[in-house]
């Protein structure tokens, strides 16, 4: 599929008629192609998605490494605890609660642990509404890719400032790999996670994001105010318009709830 056919399924919110067809390196040209066409009709790039850090699901979705996408404008929001998510436009929605990082620079080349923590500025709950345009979310990892990551919206919570935690990488992402998740559909428990089980912390998802980006050929490197959401702590779950859902993370993340329309 050309990056105009890929664009117009997104839009159109339409299934594939068949996988892509791609190795992962196509699959990602292919990507930052729809990325040009995004920017050419007018949308703006405001940091990027991680996804498949979380290895308790790898098995269940046949994908085995982190990918990774942008994030826009259009797709982002932010609210103070409680906020409302348009479902239209969607494909096969799916709700994944995330750590969500506020970058305030540009890390350095080859950072460390504690280089990437001095870039950040914010942490917060988020909720990640993923998509699929493939039948009964059965791809493999270059579909995901050539999917635009799979990423249809970003609701970012109450942000955090980092000078209230951990200064060291250590001790910040301990804290946060450590913090445990309740994941509630109209205040029906639904799933349970960690931080840990993002490849062991979101620092850590975060550091291999960054080494795969700057791995990419032609793909922008990360700015001062970008978000990154970094991994969903549980399993990826169905959501439609009416439900309302509720994370509850433990410390430093707290809660964040979200009504789909």
């Amino acid at each position: 599929m050309t990056p105009e056919v890929l664009l117009r399924h997104i839009d159109e919110a339409t299934l594939w008629p068949q996988p892509c067809g791609l190795e992962l390196g196509p699959a990602y040209e292919r990507a930052l192609a729809v990325r040009q066409l995004r920017i050419r009709r007018g949308e703006q790039p405001r940091g990027y998605k991680v996804g498949f850090t979380n290895r308790t699901i790898w098995a269940r979705y046949g994908v085995y490494a982190p990918i990774w996408a942008t994030v826009w404008n259009t797709t982002l929001s932010f609210c103070e605890g409680q906020g409302e998510v348009s479902l239209a436009g969607t494909c096969q929605p799916r709700i994944e609660p995330e750590c969500v990082f506020g970058l305030r620079a540009t890390p350095p080349a080859q950072p460390s642990l504690d280089d990437l923590l001095a870039c950040v500025e914010w942490i917060a709950p988020g909720f990640e509404i993923v998509q699929s345009h493939l039948p009964d979310w059965k791809f493999a990892a270059a579909d995901t890719v050539a999917d635009s990551g799979l990423h249809a919206r970003l609701l970012v919570g109450r942000k955090l400032g980092v000078q209230s935690l951990p200064r060291d990488a250590a001790g910040f992402d301990g804290q946060l790999a450590a913090a445990r998740i309740a994941l509630f559909k109209d205040d029906q428990p639904m799933d349970q996670g960690s931080g840990a089980n993002v490849l062991d912390g979101p620092l850590h998802a975060l550091s291999h994001f960054v080494a795969a980006l700057r791995n990419c050929p032609g793909a922008a490197d990360l700015q001062p105010g970008d978000v990154v959401t970094t991994g969903t702590w549980t399993d990826a779950w169905p959501v439609r318009r009416g439900e309302r859902w509720r994370a509850e993370f433990d410390a430093p993340l707290g809660s964040l709830a979200v009504r789909f329309t």
